[in-house]
C-alpha cells in the first residue's frame, strides 16, 4: 500500500475507533457518577447508611459479571455477522443473547436475593451495618433482569456501530435515580422516608426504566437488529457458543474483582494514610482507564466486523489505530500525574502522610497505567475475534499471578511498606501488557473462531483475504 493511502487508511480507522469510543467513555463516566449517586444522598444520614452500597458492591459485581461475558458474547458475534454481511446470524446473536441473558438475570435476582443475609455474614459484616446492607443488597439485586436489558441494548447497537443510542438511555436512566434519591430516601413530598431502601428502589426504578427503553429500542428495530420472540426460542448450539465466548470473560473479571479485595487486606495493614493514599490514587487511576477502557470496547466492534469481512490486515490496523489513540490520551495525563501526584490526592484529602504516599505511588505507577491502556485495547482486540481464554488467562495472571503475590511479599518479607502495593501494581501491570502484545503480535486471535460455527453460519458476503496473520 503507498503511504499516502496507508495515511488514509489509519485516519479513517482512528475516526471510526473515536465515534465508537467516546460515547462510551462518557458512559462510564456516567455509570461512576450513577454509583456515586446513592452514596451522596445516604451519607446526609449517616456513616452506617452511606456503608451500605460499598459493602454490597462488591456481591452485586460477581453477579454482574455473568451478564457482561455474555453481552460481550454477543458483541462480538453480531460485530463478525456485520462484517461480513450476515443479516440471519445478526437477528440470530441478538436474540438468543437476550433469551440467554433473560434466564440468567430471573434466576440471579432470585438466588441473590435469598441469600443476600448469609453472604453478607460470610463477609463478617459488622452487626450495626447488617440491616442496612441487607436491605440494600435483597432489593438492588432484584434489578438486575433489568440490569441485563441494559447491557443487551449497549452490547447489540455498539457491535454495529452505534454508540451514541446506549449512552442516551444511561442518562435518562441516570437522571431517573438522581431525581428519585432524595424523594425516596428523605420522604420529600408525599413520598415515604425509606433511607437506606429508598436508595435501592430508586437504583431499581431507574434501572427499569432503562430496561423499557432498551426493548422499545430494539423491538422497533435498530441497525439492522430487531428483537423477535419467535427467534428467542432456545437453541443448544447458540447456548455453547455464547457460553464459550462469555464465559471466560466474566470468570476472569470475577477473579480479578477478588483479587482486589483480597489486596485491599495488604493495603489496610498500613494504616489510615495508606488507605486514603490507595483508595484515592485508584480513583484518579479509574479517571485515567476511562479512554483505554472506551478504546477498548471500540477495538472489540470494529475488529468483529473486520474479522467477519475476512480483512485481518484491516483488523490489525483498528489495533495500532488503538494502540495510537490510547497514548495520545493517556500520555499527557499520566505525565501531570507523575509530576504532581500530590497535588492531585490533595484535591481529595489533605493529610500531608496521605499526599505523600500518593505521589510516590504515581511516580511508580503511572508509567505502567499507560502499558495497561495498551494492554486494554488488545484485550478489546481479542474480544472482537471471540478469544476470550487469553483474556481471562491474563486477567487472573494479573492479579492473582503477580500482583498479589508480590505485594504481600514484598510487605512482609522485605519490608517495604506501602511502596511494596505500588511495586507490585507496576510490575503485574507492565508484566501483561508485554504478554497480551506479544500474544497479539503472534495473531493466533485472528483465528479464534475458524471455522464459523453453527448457528451463526450463513451466507456470507466473502471478503478479499483469507482469515491468517495479516
Amino acid at each position: 500500500m503507498a503511504p499516502a493511502t496507508s495515511s488514509r487508511a489509519g485516519s479513517g480507522h482512528s475516526r471510526a475507533l473515536l465515534r465508537l469510543a467516546l460515547p462510551i467513555m462518557a458512559g462510564t463516566l456516567v455509570e461512576t457518577l450513577y454509583n456515586l449517586t446513592d452514596s451522596f444522598f445516604l451519607g446526609k444520614l449517616g456513616a452506617a447508611e452511606v456503608s451500605a452500597p460499598s459493602i454490597a458492591f462488591n456481591l452485586v459485581f460477581l453477579f454482574v459479571v455473568l451478564g457482561t461475558g455474555l453481552a460481550g458474547a454477543a458483541t462480538t458475534l453480531i460485530a463478525q455477522a456485520k462484517g461480513r454481511g450476515d443479516a440471519k446470524a445478526m437477528e440470530t446473536g441478538l436474540n438468543q443473547a437476550a433469551f440467554y441473558l433473560g434466564a440468567f438475570s430471573i434466576a440471579l435476582a432470585a438466588l441473590g436475593s435469598l441469600l443476600a443475609g448469609p453472604l453478607l455474614r460470610l463477609l463478617g459484616t459488622p452487626p450495626e451495618l447488617f440491616g442496612y446492607a441487607r436491605s440494600y443488597l435483597s432489593i438492588v439485586l432484584l434489578g438486575l433482569p433489568a440490569s441485563f436489558a441494559y447491557f443487551l441494548l449497549q452490547a447489540s447497537l455498539t457491535a454495529v456501530g452505534d454508540a451514541f443510542t446506549p449512552l442516551a438511555v444511561h442518562l435518562l436512566a441516570v437522571g431517573a435515580n438522581v431525581l428519585l434519591d432524595p424523594l425516596l430516601i428523605y420522604g420529600l413530598g408525599p413520598f415515604p422516608r425509606l433511607g437506606v431502601a429508598g436508595a435501592a428502589i430508586a437504583t431499581v426504578a431507574s434501572q427499569a426504566l432503562g430496561a423499557f427503553l432498551s426493548i422499545r429500542i430494539l423491538a422497533a428495530g435498530r441497525g439492522g437488529l430487531r428483537l423477535r420472540l419467535a427467534a428467542m426460542r432456545p437453541r443448544a448450539d447458540s447456548f455453547r457458543l455464547l457460553m464459550r465466548i462469555g464465559l471466560p470473560s466474566s470468570i476472569g473479571q470475577a477473579l480479578s474483582a477478588l483479587g482486589f479485595t483480597v489486596l485491599q487486606g495488604a493495603v489496610n495493614s498500613f494504616g489510615t494514610s495508606a488507605i486514603a493514599a490507595f483508595g484515592v490514587g485508584n480513583r484518579i487511576v479509574s479517571l485515567f482507564d476511562l479512554p483505554a477502557h472506551g478504546l477498548a470496547s471500540a477495538t472489540t466492534s470494529l475488529v468483529g466486523q473486520a474479522i467477519g469481512a475476512g480483512e485481518p490486515a484491516r483488523a490489525r490496523r483498528i489495533v495500532r489505530s488503538g494502540f495510537l489513540a490510547c497514548l495520545a490520551f493517556l500520555v499527557p495525563a499520566l505525565s501531570f500525574a507523575f509530576f504532581y501526584g500530590s497535588s492531585l490526592v490533595r484535591f481529595f484529602v489533605a493529610d500531608p502522610e496521605a499526599m505523600r504516599l500518593g505521589d510516590v505511588m504515581f511516580k511508580i505507577v503511572s508509567p505502567s497505567v499507560l502499558l495497561f491502556g495498551l494492554y486494554c485495547v488488545a484485550t478489546g482486540a481479542f474480544q472482537g475475534a471471540g478469544d476470550t481464554r487469553i483474556v481471562m488467562l491474563l486477567a487472573v495472571l494479573r492479579l492473582w499471578g503477580i500482583r498479589v503475590p508480590l505485594a504481600y511479599g514484598f510487605a512482609y518479607l522485605f519490608r517495604l511498606g506501602p511502596r511494596s502495593i505500588w511495586y507490585a501494581m507496576f510490575l503485574s501491570n507492565a508484566a501483561t501488557a508485554a504478554l497480551g502484545i506479544a500474544y497479539y503480535r503472534k495473531g493466533a486471535w485472528l483465528r479464534a473462531l475458524e471455522p464459523r460455527p453453527a448457528p451463526f453460519r450463513g451466507r456470507a458476503r466473502p471478503g478479499p483475504r483469507g482469515m491468517g496473520p495479516g
